[in-house]
């Protein structure tokens, strides 16, 4: 008796563990299609070259399991507002001052509405044409976007939607790192130094905190503080108001002929911008000559 009850446990045993294996194998094998993106409120990050011309991204999505897909995988894909919303909400709570934006719709566009994963591949990707010029190196920009079931195809739950961020840097400057440069020189002819972050804002200019004003990112303070650099082909450089500031341009000091060059030494390569010019805010007025500068890949 004890034996045939050893052995009726034994196949009940034997029967559980094949039915668990058929339920793993089912699993391991499983297609399920995820759009491609960090763990951290599913972004992906696309940093583009500030160009003047259209320049290209893309959207792409991966097939789980053990083997690569038989037959095509389609998903559908539709812009989302609801992923921006929960990341702003998540990451800013009620600051909506910090708030990160749609990408205006002039400045995309999604060239197909699906995303197609060859039987026998394991990713697919549709493009996106970008239109970065113009945008605020001061704003963060993402395309809400979501994959839907265009065609039976199961799709994982959690990596449905994405936040698509565009990115944008130029030669001098991006916005991707913190484009941190030392500056040494003289205010009104007394020795200064200090660190400065440029942004980028067209293929050839950048904005950067005029002379040794504390930087504040606020839209007051940069508009009030802030002074543009604009390269041209031969890299003589051309400073103009951001915005509200008063300066002027002087041209007068070998030391200083406002000019831009990458100085290469021991195989560093580093960026140099040698200013010459004449601020005003408020009633103060300063004339700066700096060498403002950042090692560079």
């Amino acid at each position: 008796m004890k034996r045939r009850y050893i052995a009726a446990l034994a196949l009940s045993a034997l029967f559980a563990s094949c039915k668990d294996n058929d339920i793993f194998e089912k699993e391991m094998y499983k297609n399920e299609v995820a759009l491609i993106s960090s763990d951290y409120h599913n972004t992906f990050k696309e940093v583009v070259q500030l160009t003047g011309e259209e320049v290209l991204g893309y959207v792409a999505a991966s097939s789980g399991g053990t083997h690569a897909p038989s037959t095509d995988l389609v998903i559908g894909l539709e812009e989302d507002l609801a992923p921006l919303a929960k990341y702003n909400f998540a990451v800013y709570d009620n600051a909506e001052d910090l708030y990160a934006k749609m990408l205006p719709a002039e400045k995309y566009q999604i060239m197909d509405d699906k995303i197609v994963i060859k039987a026998g591949e394991l990713t697919g990707r549709t493009m996106i044409k970008l239109r970065p010029d113009g945008l605020s190196p001061d704003s963060t920009y993402f395309i809400g976007i979501k994959a839907t079931n265009a065609s039976g195809v199961e799709i994982n739950p959690k990596k449905n939607t994405m936040l698509y961020q565009v990115i944008i840097q130029n030669e001098y400057a991006s916005q991707a790192t913190n484009s941190m440069y030392s500056m040494v020189g003289f205010a009104n002819g007394l020795s200064t130094a200090a660190n400065k972050q440029l942004f980028p804002l067209t293929s050839n200019s950048v904005r950067m905190i005029a002379g040794n004003e504390t930087f504040v990112s606020k839209v007051p303070n940069i508009a009030k503080n802030c002074i543009t650099l604009e390269m041209d082909e031969f890299n003589n450089v051309t400073i103009k108001p951001y915005k509200d500031i008063q300066v002027v341009q002087l041209d007068n000091d070998p030391m200083y002929p406002n000019k831009f060059k990458v100085e290469e030494a021991f195989g560093m390569r580093t960026n140099v911008f040698l200013l010459s010019y004449q601020y005003t805010i408020g009633n103060e007025t300063k004339i700066m000559k700096e060498r403002v500068e950042m090692q560079v890949k």
